[in-house]
Order: structure tokens, then C-alpha cells, then sequence
């Protein structure tokens, strides 16, 4: 089965973006009697180009080999449904949802709470606030306002502390430290009510769906900004069985105390592979970018260039971590499409959908039933308090309450859209009239929104040529992972005999089982060399060599290949106890060959990763030649040569 992550990029690869002649398109070909017109061609070839590894595929002939054979794997999918199936239509759909957003914006809103959003992440605020809980649909608000109001003139005149620990029960009334915070970490109107105070200020009551706060800035300081840092970093759980977490990341913490270079020890000793051989080197990161907060907390908590923290423990390992560089927060227009995305899915994102029904009520042709609105406050009874109310019989249930363009928006529509809401008024005694218009308001952007989505294919040729190829590319990957994937792999007896077959391609390199002594003082080593010829322990050895808070030896061991970098590059292949090693990696070594293993043929199961890829290739080369065989396959020649004529191929 491959990863979702595999998934998500197989469907990328086949997003195509490119058009024929607007004035003349033609049939290139047909497959299975299907027919697909030289822009859909011209658009893969275009978009995929610089894609496609295979120089024989960027010739048009070679190309076109690639795209009819994804089209008929297209057809076999249709051909055996899978565009039927539930989940694919569930992912397909989720997919839909996602991409919708980018194309049903109000860009000028967008670009204004993002600017705003930006000039907010350059600061952190740390605040306390008071908050009365009211529940959202409540419309008499005053003596919540009232009560909050005091609660804030004793917090002026008492400190807030005191009146936190008289009143804050946890349940109607909120006294709360709320640390340091910056953009999207609150709602939307505390967010700004936090940002328009000055420090040391109180707030006058707001209200947000929570109810009515005040809030009390405690302090204002500039962003963090983005640190360049390195880390040795050593798992919970070692390979190496000789190792104890904590007491190796103590060890090294105190070789470096002692002076040895971060980097070097990074190399030898931090089990973060895709750092070590870089020194620990990490790509920059901001707050909030790393998922451990107490990483972050210690990379920014170094004050120069060049410190390095005390030992620490996070859910990943034992790190010791060393800040390389602090940058201010980047600009704007590098960072503002991850900003435009935030504040889409932040609660200011109401702002950008009021903006959006506006422009769409300009767009589209609108009609309202003037009688709507009067009609369901005439139906609505007492039950709908109790959430017992039923829409009635005699419902006229093709009349519309307003239209958009040539599309109808029935009575009946509207009255399912009223029943399901009779849980957000469930005992609240709020006028009919109220209600009618809230939810009226309610209807019609979701209808509005509803209408843009069903019609954007049609008015968006680009989102509409985007959505095809995601359907497409999806319909292919679950095609592929039913008819070659998961064959491969579960195909027991196929893959030995290919195994068999093929052996000779799946091989080990000469390998030795060793154990490394370390040191950064070649004296050390000479000491050790002698112990370690009278058989002496590695814990008998450490004794004898680390004298009080000095490490100055540690004990590596496994099984690696003869090339691999954590041997010297002139390492001896032999079994026994090697001389000093001088300066590989900035330090000493010695090297017990405890056995030496020769280069050998992998068992079917230690080559099983590789031996099912290139299974997997064998499958599908045989399986399209089968799809040949049952769809045929029709090329306008007059037309290819149009094509390559626009090329110049």
C-alpha cells in the first residue's frame, strides 16, 4: 500500500495547464472509442515537460506513447468503476471542497486582513482577560456588559490578580493568563481588542461568541523572528544497545563544555540522520513552526551566535541544541501566501464572506419573493423553542424565495434549512421575525456560495481543467494501487520466482560488525588501545579514561558498510584492533573488527523493498500491453503533425 503522502504527489505530478488554438481544436485520438482533442494533449505535454526524466519522451512520438497509456489506464478504471466508489467519490469531493476555496474570494478584503494579520505577527502580546460567558444568540446583553464593566473597574482599582483569585469560578466567569500570543492565535475580535490596547492597559468590554470580555495587556515585544540553529540529537531508543539517552547527550554535553566542536560531535554522535552529516545544521524555523514548543522555547532562548543549550528532552530524543543565526521576521511578500491561507481558514474569514455575497449579488441576477419572509414567520410556532416543530403539510413547496440567474430557491428548501436550526434557539424565546431573517440571511449565502460552486466549471475554465486532472489523476492512482501495487506485494509466489530470477541484481557490499572508540585527544586512545588488548570492558575502560566531569572516550558499535562515512576514509578491512585513526571527523579513533562481512547475495526479505518495485515494473509493462489489446487506439496523423508543427518538433 503506498503512503498518502506518495498519493497526494502522484496526483500533483498530473495538474496540466496548458491550451490549444482557440479558434480550431481537433480529435488527436481515440481510445476505446473516446475521443481527445489536441489541447488536452498539447496541455500535458506543455505542463509535464520538464517532468519527464526520459529524453526520448519529450519527442512528441515518445510523448504521445506516455499519454495514450495513461489514457487507457484511464479507461480500464472507468471500465472496472472505481469512479463509482465510495471512497474515491469521498476523496474526490474533499479534494473539491479544498480547491473551491482558492477560486470563491473577495481578493480585496484578502489582501487587507493580511496585511493587517502581518503587521500583527511582528509582535507578541502577552495579556490576562475577564471574560462573562453569554451564550451567541443571546440578543439582552446588558447585564452581562454590566457585569464585566465591574469586573474590570475592581481589577483597575484592586489588581487583577485579587479579583482573578475572588471570582474566576470556570464556569460563568473567566479570569485567565493567556502567556504571549501574536496573529491567528485568538479569535478574530479579541485578536483585535488585544492588539488596540497599550500595554498595561485594560480593554473596554467586547463581545465575542464567547460572550463579553475585557482584556489586560500585559506586555508588548517584537516577533522572535526565524532562528538558524543545530541539534545533536539522541533517541529515546538507540540502536545502539550500548547506549543510555541521557547519560549520552550528558557525555556530550560535557565534551563540549570542554571545548570539542559542535559540529564534529554533531557527525559522530546525533542520531537525527537527515542533520548529522550537515553538524546538526537544521533548515531556519519561526514560532510555532516546529511541533515541539520546548525545542523552539530553547533555540530562541540562546542569546548569541554561537551558544548552545544545556541538555534537553523533547517527545523526539535528547537534544542539545546550538543557535547559528536570528533573522527578524521575513517580508511580506515572501511569506503572504501563507498568510492569505491562515487568514481563510481564521475566524476573520466571515469579513471576506460577507465582501464575496456582495460581489455576487452584483454578478448574478437576483429576485426575492417580497411574501417569503412573512409567510415562514405566519408558520412558525411554539414547538420550534422545543425543537418539535414540523414543516406543514400544505408547504407550497415549489414556490421560490428568491432566485438566482435562471435557478430557483424553493419554499421547501428554506423550511428544511428552518428545521434543521431549531436546535440554535432550543428554549430561547427570540421573535419569530428575528428568527425568519437570521436564518433567512443564513440561506441565502449558502445558496449564493452553492450556486458559484455548482457553476465555477463553467465560468472558470482553469479551476475546471485543474478539478478534470485531480479526478483523473485520482481514478489513475486507485487503478494503480488495485492492479499493480497491491499485486506485487501481496503476490507471494510471483515475487519469489522473481526474486529467483533476479537475484544476482540484489546484493550486500562488503561489511563489518565493529565497535568505535572516540576520543578527541589522541594520547587517550593509546591508553585505551592497551586496555582494550587486555580484554577490558567498555564500562571498565570509560572508568579508567573519564576522570571526574571529563568524557574523554565514547563507545559506538554496529554493523555498517565498509564505505560508510562513519569509518575513516582509510579504514583497514580486517578483524582485530586497529592502530589510532588521526582526525577523521575533527577526532581519534580505534576500531574493533569484531567480524567481518563479506559482500553476499540479500535474502528474498532483506531485499524485499527493492525486489517488489521493480516486480511492480514488470507487472505494469506486461498489463498495458494487455490494455492495448482491449481498447483500441486511434491517431489523426493530420492532426499530430499540426501538433508538431506548433512545437517545432
Amino acid at each position: 500500500m503506498k503512503s498518502l503522502k506518495f498519493k497526494c504527489l502522484f496526483v500533483v505530478l498530473l495538474a496540466l495547464n496548458v491550451s490549444f488554438s482557440q479558434d480550431k481544436d481537433e480529435v488527436l485520438l481515440k481510445v476505446g472509442g473516446e475521443p481527445i482533442m489536441a489541447s488536452e494533449f498539447l496541455r500535458v505535454y506543455n505542463k509535464n515537460l520538464d517532468l519527464v526524466k526520459d529524453e526520448s519522451q519529450k519527442d512528441i512520438d515518445g510523448y504521445l506513447t506516455l499519454f495514450t497509456e495513461y489514457q487507457l489506464k484511464l479507461q480500464e478504471a472507468k471500465r472496472l468503476k472505481l469512479n463509482e466508489d465510495k471512497n474515491y467519490q469521498r476523496e474526490f469531493t474533499r479534494y473539491k471542497k479544498q480547491l473551491i476555496k482558492n477560486y470563491i474570494s473577495e481578493n480585496k478584503v484578502t489582501d487587507e486582513l493580511v496585511e493587517e494579520a502581518y503587521k500583527r505577527s511582528n509582535i507578541d502580546i502577552n495579556a490576562s482577560h475577564i471574560l462573562v460567558r453569554l451564550d451567541p444568540s443571546e440578543k439582552d446583553t446588558i447585564a452581562a456588559y454590566n457585569q464585566v464593566l465591574e469586573l474590570r473597574n475592581r481589577a483597575l482599582k484592586e489588581g487583577y490578580d485579587t479579583v482573578k483569585a475572588k471570582m474566576h469560578n470556570g464556569e460563568t466567569i473567566f479570569l485567565e493568563d493567556l502567556g504571549y500570543f501574536s496573529a491567528f492565535k485568538m479569535v478574530y475580535d479579541f485578536e483585535t481588542a488585544a492588539f488596540n490596547t497599550p500595554a498595561g492597559e485594560i480593554s473596554m468590554p467586547f463581545r465575542t461568541q464567547f460572550g463579553y470580555h475585557v482584556v489586560k495587556v500585559n506586555d508588548r515585544r517584537a516577533s522572535r523572528g526565524t532562528v538558524t540553529a543545530a541539534h545533536i540529537m539522541i533517541n529515546l531508543s538507540p540502536k545502539d544497545t550500548l547506549v543510555n539517552p541521557e547519560e549520552r547527550i550528558n557525555t556530550i554535553y560535557k565534551k563540549l563544555e570542554q571545548g570539542e566542536n559542535f559540529e564534529a560531535l554533531a557527525k559522530q554522535f546525533s542520531e537525527d540522520k537527515s542533520s548529522a552529516n550537515n553538524g546538526g545544521k537544521l533548515t531556519p524555523f519561526k514560532s510555532g513552526q516546529l511541533s515541539s514548543i520546548k525545542f523552539e522555547d530553547e533555540a530562541f532562548g540562546l542569546k548569541n551566535n554561537g551558544d548552545f543549550s544545556k541538555p534537553f528532552k523533547t517527545d523526539y530524543g535528547w537534544h542539545i541544541v546550538k543557535r547559528i543565526d536570528l533573522e527578524p521576521i521575513a517580508p511580506l511578500e515572501d511569506v503572504k501566501e501563507n498568510f492569505v491561507a491562515r487568514v481563510k481558514r481564521d475566524s476573520r474569514s466571515k469579513l471576506i464572506n460577507e465582501a464575496m455575497v456582495a460581489k455576487l449579488k452584483k454578478k448574478y441576477k437576483i429576485n426575492y419573493n417580497s411574501e417569503a419572509k412573512a409567510y415562514f414567520v405566519k408558520i412558525l410556532n411554539e414547538k420550534f423553542y422545543s425543537r418539535a416543530w414540523e414543516i406543514p403539510e400544505d408547504l407550497n413547496k415549489t414556490e421560490a424565495v428568491f432566485t438566482i440567474n435562471d435557478r430557483a430557491f424553493s419554499y421547501e428548501a428554506f423550511a428544511k434549512h428552518l428545521f434543521n436550526s431549531q436546535r440554535l434557539y432550543s428554549n430561547k424565546k427570540m421573535p419569530f421575525a428575528t428568527i425568519v431573517d437570521k436564518e433567512f440571511k443564513s440561506f441565502f449565502e449558502t445558496s449564493i456560495f452553492k450556486y458559484r460552486e455548482e457553476n465555477l466549471e463553467v465560468e472558470n475554465k482553469d479551476y475546471a481543467n485543474i478539478l478534470k486532472e485531480y479526478r483523473d489523476g485520482l481514478l489513475l492512482f486507485d487503478l494503480m494501487e488495485k492492479e499493480i501495487w497491491n499485486k506485487a506485494s501481496k503476490d507471494t509466489l510471483g515475487l519469489e520466482a522473481y526474486y529467483n530470477d533476479n537475484k544476482a541484481n540484489y546484493k550486500w557490499t562488503d561489511r563489518v560488525d565493529v565497535v568505535i572508540a572516540t576520543s578527541s585527544d589522541k594520547s587517550n586512545l593509546k591508553k585505551l588501545r592497551k586496555l582494550m588488548k587486555k580484554g577490558k570492558s567498555e564500562d571498565e575502560i570509560k572508568e579508567a579514561l573519564n576522570k571526574g566531569d571529563e568524557e574523554n572516550v565514547i563507545f559506538t558499535k554496529g554493523i555498517y558498510s565498509v564505505n560508510d562515512p562513519v569509518l575513516p576514509s582509510n579504514f583497514e578491512v580486517k578483524k582485530g584492533l586497529s592502530d589510532v585513526y588521526n582526525n577523521h571527523n575533527e577526532a581519534f579513533h580505534i576500531i574493533r573488527v569484531k567480524e567481518v562481512l563479506p559482500a553476499r547475495v540479500k535474502t528474498l526479505e532483506e531485499a524485499k523493498g527493492r525486489v517488489i518495485n521493480d516486480y511492480q515494473a514488470v507487472l505494469e509493462t506486461n498489463w498495458v500491453k494487455d490494455l492495448y489489446s482491449r481498447f483500441k487506439v486511434e491517431v489523426n496523423d493530420d492532426v499530430l503533425k499540426t501538433v508538431k508543427s506548433k512545437i517545432g518538433n
